[in-house]
């Protein structure tokens, strides 16, 4: 015959959980997941980072149960505002990322690119060159601060398509800001 646990309440999971418990949060984990990850989800409209939100949620119950306090109200709901932070927290972090239009993107990075008046205007010149697709695509990985994979989700482009862009960019400007200098060479 198969022995059954008591189930343990929510509350009596985090006390557990704050002297180190990992069953207990295990258990925890696998009761309110679910929940949380369509918290977050709804928040953030992206199942990439709605599970980025429910993972940090949930490190900060394992580091934090100790400051749970029942009379706030229940674990389940410490548990979920936890999560709906972290979701509103990314969003607004997406937000920052995405507020300025390609083009200041790409003047920012190119004014930044060298002190030298005469190179940022080669620089500027270079990307500008650029077919749009691979100066997008460096724009918001380089001077956008994006990962290839923010890049992709935001292009609503394969990965790999990113990638490939992304190599082609800087094999094109490497091959522009070089030009002038083959040619002096030359002189």
């Amino acid at each position: 015959m198969e022995t059954r646990h008591p189930v343990r309440a929510e509350e009596e999971l985090l006390a557990s959980i704050a002297s180190g418990d990992r069953a207990a949060f295990g258990e925890l984990y696998d009761r309110l997941a679910g929940p949380a990850y369509g918290l977050a989800l709804r928040v953030l409209r992206d199942p990439a980072l709605a599970e980025d939100a429910v993972q940090d949620a949930f490190l900060s119950v394992w580091r934090a149960s100790q400051r749970y306090s029942a009379r706030q109200g229940s674990a389940q709901a410490w548990v979920l505002m936890l999560v709906h932070r972290r979701a509103v927290d990314l969003v607004r972090r997406e937000n920052r990322r995405s507020a300025g239009p390609l083009d200041e993107l790409t003047l920012v990075g190119a004014e930044d690119a060298s002190p030298d008046g005469v190179e940022r205007a080669r620089v500027r010149a270079a990307l500008a060159a650029l077919p749009e697709r691979e100066r997008q695509a460096l724009a918001l990985a380089y001077f956008g601060g994006l990962t290839q994979r923010e890049v992709s989700a935001r292009l609503g482009i394969p990965l790999g398509t990113v990638k490939t862009r992304t190599f082609a960019g800087l094999a094109r400007l490497r091959d522009a800001l070089a030009e002038p200098s083959r040619s002096a060479a030359a002189a």
